[in-house]
């Protein structure tokens, strides 16, 4: 895949497409916590059993990750995409008719690859299309996804309340689906083609670079997909309406958009992410002490803590990955297996997180494991010194 430069207008709908299709990559998980004191009162789970809800379709597309990129190369960019986002529609709508803990967990183990096809395909393809405003346009495309969970997150609720059925408030996200997909299907002929790929297929299981990445890729993912599953269960269990604590998530991710647009540009201007990087983890921190010690005064103000570091952490941490890597392709390989073992360290944290609901009574310790995690991360985020990443990869 070699780099495809493209005129104003037909970029303008190549990043309208790459949007559309990002809204697609949470609504089957971001619709779940909003409504899981519905499904439980319908379905019996334990909490450990829901947060396999969202921990599944998070290892799915950990380990879709490390043969998507090969699909995608025998496929063709465009056919993937349409794939994957008939897959994730297929496993949404599905959705209407589960009667049974096993349905729904299957329906979002589909939806997460599909998902893992799609997330491991477009940092390529983006840095392909668009070399010289990588961070921006990865920024637009991350924050589409975060648009997707905060929609879902705040509109499922009321889905449910207008429908009376939760089924309808999970599957209605189909639509999204469709929509991208119709918009994909017609943009197909103008949207232009990268070249057969020109440098052999690299493995990054040796490099520790590689594994370093993917470590904190991962550890940062972590603390997003605990808060998705579990943010809205906890302000439940705090006495707020399932609408309510839905809205709050919707607050949180609609935080996370506004970061994940402003933050890459501002990092844009210096190759040198780590004062970036750190700001976003101190805000993530301050949000989970913020949840902990003082949940019901100044609601708002932890929430938006949390969003506005996680929305930022999740694109610089794929940013951080691509710097590394000149050649599109290189760098996509690099980012499929940073996001391949991330997602799989990532989708741990809610089994986990639930488990310690089971057995403790209470979601505070898993908020101080998080915060625990994130002064790690700030250690690691002194090794990502941009004048050494040559050598990393020789």
């Amino acid at each position: 895949m070699e780099n495809v430069r493209i005129t104003a207008r037909p970029a303008t709908w190549l990043m309208l497409g790459i949007v559309l299709v990002g809204l697609n990559l949470r609504p089957s998980m971001a619709a779940v916590g909003p409504l899981l004191s519905a499904i439980l009162g319908d379905i019996a789970l334990s909490f450990s059993v829901a947060s396999l809800l969202t921990m599944l379709p998070v290892m799915a597309m950990g380990l879709a990750m490390f043969f998507a990129m090969g699909i995608s190369q025998r496929l063709g960019e465009q056919r993937t995409v349409l794939m994957s986002l008939a897959i994730i529609g297929l496993a949404t709508v599905a959705r209407l008719f589960v009667d049974s803990a096993a349905e729904l967990i299957v329906s979002a183990v589909l939806a997460g690859f599909g998902i893992a096809l799609i997330q491991a395909l477009m940092p390529a393809f983006i840095k392909s299309r668009f070399p010289d405003n990588v961070a921006l346009c990865m920024g637009l495309y991350v924050t589409s996804i975060m648009g997707g969970a905060a929609i879902a997150a705040s509109f499922a609720p009321l889905v449910m309340s207008r429908t009376g059925s939760w089924r309808v408030g999970l599957a209605i996200w189909a639509g999204l689906a469709l929509l991208a997909l119709l918009f994909w299907w017609a943009q197909r002929v103008n949207t232009p083609r990268g070249s057969a790929p020109a440098v052999r297929k690299q493995s990054f299981f040796t490099h520790s670079r590689a594994w370093l990445l993917a470590i904190f890729f991962g550890l940062g993912t972590a603390s997003y997909t605990c808060v998705l599953a579990w943010l809205a269960p906890y302000y439940v269990e705090k006495g707020w309406s399932e609408q309510n604590a839905g809205l709050l998530l919707g607050f949180l991710t609609a935080m996370e958009v506004i970061s994940g647009l402003v933050v890459p540009a501002i990092a844009n201007r210096s190759r040198d992410r780590r004062v970036v990087l750190m700001a976003l983890l101190g805000l993530i921190i301050g949000g989970f002490c913020g949840l902990i010690l003082s949940p019901q005064y100044l609601s708002l103000l932890w929430p938006c803590l949390l969003g506005l570091g996680i929305g930022g952490l999740f694109p610089m941490s794929l940013i951080v990955s691509l710097d590394h890597l000149d050649n599109p392709q290189r760098a996509g390989g690099l980012t499929a297996f940073v996001q391949g073992i991330g997602y799989l360290i990532a989708g741990l944290s809610p089994l986990m997180a639930g488990m310690i609901r089971d057995q403790l009574g209470s979601f505070e310790w898993a908020w101080w494991s998080l915060t625990a995690v994130m002064v790690v991360m700030l250690l690691m985020v002194w090794r990502f010194d941009p004048r050494h990443y040559a050598r990393q990869f020789q």
